[in-house]
C-alpha cells in the first residue's frame, strides 16, 4: 500500500489587526511631518505651505476612501496593483505594481538619508568638528530594518506601532510646549510671516507647493499591501486607513503651525529637520531631546513600512509571474516574502548612497502621484462593472462619483506643480514607465499565468 505525501501551500500568515493597519500607514507617512513637507514653504511661503497641506488632505481622504472600498473587497497582498489586475487589466496593473516598488523603495532610501543627516547633525551639536561619515548609518539602517521584515510581520509592525506612537507624540508635545497653552509661546507668526513673507511668489507659489504637500501624507494608500495578513481585512482596513488620515492631518496643521512661527521662511524651505531645528529654539534642552528621538523614530517607522510594502507589492507581481516566479516565494517558517526583501535592499541602498534628498523624494512623489491617477479610473470601472448590489463590500465609500473626480483634479495640478520644478525628472520617469509597459506587452506577459491570476469568487462583470 504506498501513499502520496501531501505538499502543504505556504502563504502569508493572518495575524495583523486595525492598529498595525494604522501602524503601518501612519508610520510610513509621519516621517513626512519630520522632514520633506518644507520644501513646499522653499516653493511659495509658509501660507502657501499650509494651502498645500490642505489641498492635499482632501486628495488623500479621496485615497483613503476609496482604497478601504476596493481593498477590504479585493483582501490580496499587492494593494492597487492586485486591484487593477482584477478590475482594469495587466498592462496597468504590472505599471502600478511599478509605481508602487518604486514609491516606497525611494521613500526607504530618502528615510535612510535623514538618519544619517542626523546622526550627523547631533555629533557636529555635541562639538564633533566636521561631523561623522553618514553612509554607515544609511547602510545599518536599511539593513537592519530589512532583517526585521525578514524575521515577521507582526513583530515589524508592533516594532512600528511602537515608534510611531512615540513620534506622533512628539509632534502634540511640542505643540502643547510652544502654543502659550502652559507656558509663554516663543512663536512669532506676526512677525515672520508679515507683508511679502506672507505669499512671497503669490498664487503661483500655492500652486508650486502642491509638489512637496503630498510629502504630508505620501504612504497613506501602503495600508492596503496588509490586505492578506490581517484577520479581518472588512474592519482592519477601512478603520485603520482611515484613521490614518486623520492623524496625519492633525500632525501636518500641528507641525506647520509650529515650524513657521519659529523659523523664517526663507530657511525653513531648505531645513534638513524642521521638527528638530523648531525644538532646538523653543529653548528647552528635554524638547530637544525628545524630538530628536522622535525624528529617528519617525525616519525607522516609515522606513520599516516601505521595505514591507515594496516588498508585498514585488512579491506578488512574482507569485503572478509578471515578473519571474522566483519573488513569489514565502519564507516556510517566518511566512514573510523573503526573496522580495533581499532583492529589494540594494536598489534602496543605490539611491541612498547615490542621489540627493530631494531628487529621491521627487522619484517617490511622481510614482505615487501615477498611481493616485489611476485609482479614480479603478473606482469607477469597479462600480459600473460589479455594482453596489452584486458584490458584498466590507465598506462602501460615500458621494461617489465625487472623490474619484476631485482626485483626477488635484493629481492633474500636482503634474502641473511638479512640472514647473522637475520637469526633466517628470518626462524621465514617464518615458522610463513607457519603455517598461513595451517590455512588459512584447515580452513578459507571455509567462503570466493569465488564468490563475484572478483569484476573488465575483460573477461576471455587468456587460460582458
Amino acid at each position: 500500500m504506498t501513499s502520496t505525501p501531501s505538499t502543504e501551500h505556504v502563504g502569508l500568515a493572518r495575524v495583523l489587526g486595525p492598529a498595525h493597519v494604522w501602524a503601518l500607514g501612519v508610520g510610513i507617512v509621519l516621517v513626512g511631518e519630520y522632514m520633506g513637507w518644507n520644501f513646499a514653504v522653499g516653493k511659495g511661503g509658509a501660507y502657501a505651505a499650509l494651502m498645500a497641506c490642505w489641498f492635499a488632505g482632501i486628495l488623500y481622504t479621496c485615497v483613503a476612501m476609496i482604497d478601504s472600498e476596493v481593498t477590504s473587497t479585493v483582501a490580496a497582498a499587492g494593494g492597487q496593483y492586485t486591484q487593477a489586475k482584477h478590475i482594469v487589466g495587466p498592462l496597468m496593473a504590472f505599471n502600478v505594481g511599478l509605481y508602487l516598488v518604486f514609491a516606497y523603495t525611494m521613500l526607504e532610501a530618502a528615510n535612510a538619508i535623514t538618519v544619517g543627516f542626523l546622526i550627523d547633525t547631533v555629533a557636529i551639536m555635541s562639538g564633533h568638528s566636521g561631523g561623522v561619515d553618514q553612509r554607515p548609518f544609511i547602510i545599518l539602517a536599511i539593513m537592519f530594518l530589512a532583517w526585521l521584515n525578514y524575521r515577521g510581520v507582526l513583530a515589524t509592525l508592533t516594532f512600528n506601532l511602537v515608534i510611531t506612537a512615540f513620534a506622533f507624540t512628539a509632534v502634540i508635545t511640542l505643540f502643547l510646549a510652544t502654543s502659550g497653552i502652559f507656558t509663554p509661546s516663543p512663536l512669532m507668526h506676526e512677525a515672520l510671516m508679515s507683508g511679502q513673507a506672507a505669499l512671497p511668489y503669490g498664487s503661483l507659489g500655492i500652486l508650486a507647493a502642491m509638489h512637496f504637500g503630498l510629502w504630508y501624507y505620501l504612504g497613506i494608500e501602503g495600508t492596503t499591501q496588509a490586505a492578506e495578513e490581517v484577520r479581518s481585512p472588512a474592519r482592519s482596513l477601512p478603520f485603520g486607513t482611515l484613521a490614518g488620515v486623520m492623524t496625519l492631518a492633525i500632525a501636518a496643521t500641528l507641525t506647520w503651525y509650529v515650524c513657521s512661527g519659529l523659523m523664517p521662511w526663507e530657511y525653513l524651505g531648505q531645513a534638513g529637520v524642521p521638527l528638530f531645528d523648531a525644538a532646538r529654539l523653543s529653548g528647552s534642552s528635554l524638547l530637544m531631546v525628545f524630538l530628536g528621538i522622535g525624528t529617528l523614530f519617525a525616519t525607522l517607522a516609515s522606513a520599516n513600512g516601505c521595505i514591507n510594502d515594496a516588498s508585498r507589492a514585488w512579491f506578488a507581481m512574482g507569485r503572478d509571474r509578471y515578473l519571474p516566479g522566483w519573488f513569489g516565494a514565502v519564507h516556510p517558517r517566518y511566512r514573510t516574502p523573503y526573496r522580495a526583501i533581499i532583492f529589494l535592499v540594494p536598489i534602496a541602498l543605490i539611491f541612498a548612497l547615490g542621489a540627493p534628498i530631494d531628487q529621491v523624494i521627487t522619484f517617490s512623489i511622481l510614482s505615487g502621484l501615477l498611481g493616485y491617477t489611476f485609482m479614480p479610473l479603478n473606482i469607477i470601472q469597479f462600480r459600473r462593472k460589479w455594482p453596489l448590489d452584486s458584490i458584498a463590500r466590507g465598506y462602501v465609500h460615500p458621494f461617489h462619483p465625487i472623490p474619484a473626480i476631485a482626485m483626477l483634479l488635484l493629481c492633474g495640478t500636482t503634474f502641473f506643480a511638479v512640472f514647473l520644478g522637475y520637469g526633466t525628472q517628470l518626462v524621465a520617469m514617464i518615458s522610463f514607465y513607457i519603455v517598461v509597459s513595451l517590455w512588459f506587452h512584447f515580452w513578459r506577459y507571455r509567462f503570466v499565468n493569465r488564468g490563475a491570476q484572478f483569484t476573488m469568487p465575483w460573477p461576471k462583470p455587468r456587460g460582458y
